[in-house]
């Protein structure tokens, strides 16, 4: 039954192993007021009490049809039903939100269609794999898992309590949206801790009259911010720390993939860079960096974070890195070049203050990048974190946003 809108909470698993934790959740979140649909996603025939929506229901999604999902391979089967299901989901109307349930299988087949939802649409994933490492099932969305505990095999007074709180949390998500916002202007915006100062003096400039969104660079903060350009849902970008090419060139734990700055040769989107955090590489603790890096410079931000300074090859091939992609670009585009350091530790007197190093790393920009009249670099002499660095990307984000 759908809700006054036509929306309705769905509640999803494999009713072939499952059936009577996804009926107790579903009869809780209705309990709540919340218009639910159940679905299944077995990969398997069984006699189990039928959802609302079958299995063979969601398996006709596959482009293939439903053979390609009922292919007597549990591994075969289970690719192709989260092929399926994330069609089935995606292709709906009425999706107030989505709770899921599953074991290491249910779990992957149900992770993708809502990964493929747009963010701020409820879901939640109740996993017996969520005390690990959820990245693979999360992606850059908002999903939301809560591990499980037990397996998610049979109601007990532990699963009923994790379940229930489940349930209760996706009919409050949806039975109390969030107040909209006022209509500004979304701009993203990079940030390490290193360029902290930087990114809040520029935020703080620019609030009155746009939406500021500020994106840890960690290899998730710079995919995140990507997706929701290519997604329209971002009018420019102030990509103001770049720092997850050091790790895609170094070898970090932070990268965001060769993928990086693709999209704003997609997307018309106004773009404004710089080479904030380009002196560093990041490492988890001291004991994890590789032994090939023994010699080089490191500092140790926390007992988990070790950073390691770029050098000046590193920092030439990060920037013919950044050029072909700034190349690519039809513009607007300005990108900014620090001269008096690019983070709070590349500045005189602190750790990873290198003048050779930027030296390369600006100059092998300057020879690299085709610059036009909507494609231009643009020298400071100031520190990134110096507020007349922050004055001039506030300057260019002018320009660009005309």
């Amino acid at each position: 039954m759908a809700g006054e809108n036509g929306r309705v909470a769905y509640v999803v698993g494999t009713f072939d192993t499952k059936g009577a934790e996804l009926r107790y959740a579903a009869e809780l979140v209705a309990a709540a007021g919340t218009p639910v649909r159940t679905v299944d996603v077995s990969t398997r025939e069984h006699d189990a009490k039928g959802a609302d929506v079958t299995a063979a229901e969601v398996a006709a999604s596959h482009p293939g049809g439903a053979e390609a999902v009922f292919t007597g391979d549990r591994g075969t089967a289970v690719s192709a039903m989260a092929v399926a299901f994330e069609r089935f989901l995606t292709g709906r109307g009425d999706v107030a939100g989505v709770l899921g349930l599953g074991g290491s299988g249910g779990t992957a087949m149900i992770a993708p269609a809502l990964r493929a939802l747009p963010v701020g649409v409820p879901k939640l994933l109740v996993s017996t794999v969520a005390a690990g490492d959820v990245a693979p099932y999360v992606g850059v969305s908002d999903l939301a898992m809560m591990h499980s505990v037990t397996d998610v095999a049979g109601l007990n007074r532990i699963s009923r309590q994790v379940i229930g709180n489940a349930a209760h949390a996706l009919a409050g998500m949806v039975t109390h949206p969030i107040p909209p916002a006022k209509d500004r202007p979304a701009v993203a915006l990079t940030m390490f801790g290193v360029t902290t100062p930087c990114v809040t003096a520029v935020a703080e400039r620019l609030s009155g009259g746009h939406d500021t969104l500020v994106f840890h660079a960690v290899g998730t903060g710079g995919r995140a911010m990507e997706a929701l350009a290519g997604d329209g849902l971002i009018n420019a970008v102030l990509d103001i720390t770049t720092t997850e090419i050091c790790d895609l060139v170094g070898g970090g734990v932070f990268s965001a993939g060769p993928e990086r700055l693709d999209v704003f040769a997609r997307a018309d989107v106004p773009y404004v860079g710089s080479c904030g955090a380009l002196d560093m590489v990041n490492f988890g603790a001291r004991d994890t960096v590789p032994a090939r890096y023994a010699d080089r410079l490191f500092y140790e931000h926390n007992a988990q974070v070790t950073l390691m300074r770029t050098s000046p090859d590193e920092c030439r091939e990060i920037a013919e890195f950044i050029a072909a992609k700034l190349n690519a670009m039809d513009g607007p585009v300005r990108f900014l070049l620090p001269e008096g350091g690019v983070s709070a530790l590349d500045a005189p007197g602190q750790p990873f203050w290198d003048p050779e190093a930027d030296r390369v790393l600006f100059e092998t920009l300057e020879a690299r990048v085709e610059q036009t009249a909507d494609r231009r670099l643009v020298r400071s002499p100031h520190n990134i974190n110096d507020p007349e660095f922050a004055a001039a990307l506030v300057a260019a984000f002018q320009e660009v946003s005309r």
